[in-house]
């Protein structure tokens, strides 16, 4: 069972046969036009993922992308391509899960509701929203008072002081937890003992090594830690630990999980070091060679 198809997610997971997968766990792009694969509305705009001089020298934010306000009245809408994205491949999503089986989407904080209307629209029960607390994040906040200085305005430069433009550092990341909802007039432990998902092990909290692995969980809020393997084959690459407990704790051994934008394979990497079976979307020829290699 185990493979990787390269190939777009949106006509590819429509192969894969009903009722036959046990987890879907996805990082899927979040809409924010981060790099060319993650601009998922009609831009009309070529400034968009150019760079400024400045960009040119930053070690982490090389490319341009939309303020928080847009460019134009047209990009209001981001938000709803951002949607209407996410309702052309829900549905399969749902179709291809047994019944009361979980998925898991690492959705982004600012199209997050967006993700979640589309997968209720398609049939899914919104569960729960667990927090990964990350132990440090990418941040610029551009200080006003020095925009201030550089326009000559030393007076608002001084009553600005403090005061900053963006966010607050963005160390929290929601996991969107969902669960295809199961046969009505059952109740769901007839459903585990039917199609063998559902449910949440708890045993599986107690026995897996979270201070190894570098975890720490404290009911729905996850801080996990990166290590080396957890960087530089990806711009968005997630810990593979993070990955492993996720899949443990809905999961059982040899049960098949489901990536539909796997990037450079970490939830594979994961099912694998499970014991679970996988099977793998990702569109970029690039990072299909990067996930064999890691299988070698």
């Amino acid at each position: 069972m185990n493979k990787v198809i390269c190939g777009d997610s949106i006509i590819e997971i429509k192969k894969i046969e009903d009722d036959s997968v046990h987890l879907i766990l996805s990082d899927i792009p979040y809409g924010i036009s981060y790099d060319q694969w993650d601009v998922l509305h009609d831009n009309k705009n070529s400034g968009l993922l150019g760079s400024s001089p400045a960009q040119k020298k930053s070690s982490i934010f090389k490319k341009r992308g939309k303020p928080l306000n847009g460019w134009s009245e047209a990009d209001k809408k981001i938000s709803i391509e951002y949607y209407d994205w996410c309702c052309r491949w829900a549905p399969d999503w749902y179709r291809v899960l047994k019944p009361g089986a979980s998925c898991f989407i690492f959705a982004g904080r600012r199209y997050a509701h967006r993700c979640i209307a589309a997968m209720e629209d398609a049939g899914f029960i919104f569960k729960d929203m667990i927090s990964w607390e990350k132990e440090q994040a990418a941040h610029r906040a551009q200080n006003i008072s020095v925009v201030l200085e550089k326009r000559g305005d030393s007076e608002n430069a001084k009553k600005w002081i403090g005061w900053k433009v963006g966010n607050l550092r963005p160390l929290f990341e929601p996991i969107l937890w969902f669960m295809k909802p199961y046969p009505i007039g059952k109740t769901l432990t007839d459903n585990v003992l039917k199609f063998e998902v559902g449910a949440y092990n708890e045993r599986f909290l107690k026995d897996f090594p979270l201070e190894n692995k570098g975890i720490e969980v404290c009911s729905n809020i996850i801080k996990c830690k990166t290590n080396k393997d957890d960087r530089g084959l990806h711009p968005n690459q997630k810990p593979i630990a993070l990955m492993e407990f996720l899949i443990g704790l809905t999961t059982i051994e040899n049960q098949i999980v489901l990536d539909p934008f796997c990037g450079c394979g970490s939830t594979l990497v994961a099912a694998k070091n499970m014991n679970r079976q996988f099977i793998g979307i990702e569109r970029e020829e690039k990072y299909v060679e990067i996930i064999k290699k890691r299988f070698l």
